[in-house]
């Protein structure tokens, strides 16, 4: 298990390379928002990382999401301090594992799933922030819209209550090729450009980015970056 002192580290390290990505072109580090992906650590390691003073954590699988967030919340009262992203693919009847415990929902594809976010978050009371999920890499094993399908569904959630949209994600396809990886991160950007401009809105978030390329997606105006092998180690999958 990391200790709290390397979990610190690592956290501080990654800051560290988000500002200077930041400053570099020309940008204010403090509009950049780092997401522990802690998905497959168990609860004891996110109470450590709250130890080490990180803020956000992402998780990707619901059921386990859930289970791990009643362990932090049964046993360490600072979890209530924390936000907590849902970045993973997420069915229509998990959504209830994950909306009673999180601020945003990044994985947003589809309207019947934003109807019954919804539909959820009524029954709770509470609003949650949602972001389209853009397939920019066009990769039949991503989920995500097709750019072109991104205007029509952020005017569709615009008339649901109890879902804000905030912005767009993405995943970008894992290479080694920067311009690959430039290009759909330039693309997300075009789209939520093309949403501004079609809506009147001010959209703002982009998330995009993880370990080996958040630099990339700083200099193409990520907002938000998921960080989880630079944070925690290589994961271990059961």
């Amino acid at each position: 298990m990391v200790s709290v002192e390397q979990l610190e580290k690592n956290y501080n390290d990654v800051l560290s390379r988000v500002r200077t990505a930041a400053v570099n072109c020309d940008r204010n580090p403090a509009d950049i928002k780092v997401l522990a992906v802690s998905k497959t650590h168990n609860h004891t390691v996110i109470e450590q990382a709250i130890e080490s003073h990180i803020p956000i954590f992402a998780e990707s699988y619901a059921q386990e999401f859930r289970d791990k967030y009643q362990l932090l919340s049964d046993n360490y009262t600072k979890t209530l301090s924390c936000e907590f992203h849902f970045i993973g693919h997420l069915q229509r009847n998990k959504i209830k594992y994950v909306a009673p415990f999180v601020s945003t929902i990044h994985t947003v594809d589809d309207l019947s799933l934003a109807e019954e976010i919804d539909k959820q978050c009524g029954r709770l009371k509470k609003k949650i922030d949602v972001l389209i999920q853009v397939n920019t890499s066009e990769e039949k094993s991503k989920s995500g819209v097709h750019p072109k399908e991104c205007l029509p569904l952020a005017i569709r959630l615009l008339e649901l209550s109890n879902i804000q949209l905030v912005g767009l994600m993405t995943i970008g396809t894992f290479s080694d090729n920067e311009i690959i990886i430039r290009k759909e991160f330039s693309l997300l950007r075009s789209c939520l450009d093309e949403i501004n401009k079609t809506t009147g809105l001010g959209l703002k978030e982009l998330s995009m980015g993880m370990s080996h390329d958040f630099e990339i997606a700083i200099q193409e105006q990520a907002t938000m970056v998921r960080v989880g092998t630079s944070i925690f180690g290589e994961r271990k999958y059961y």
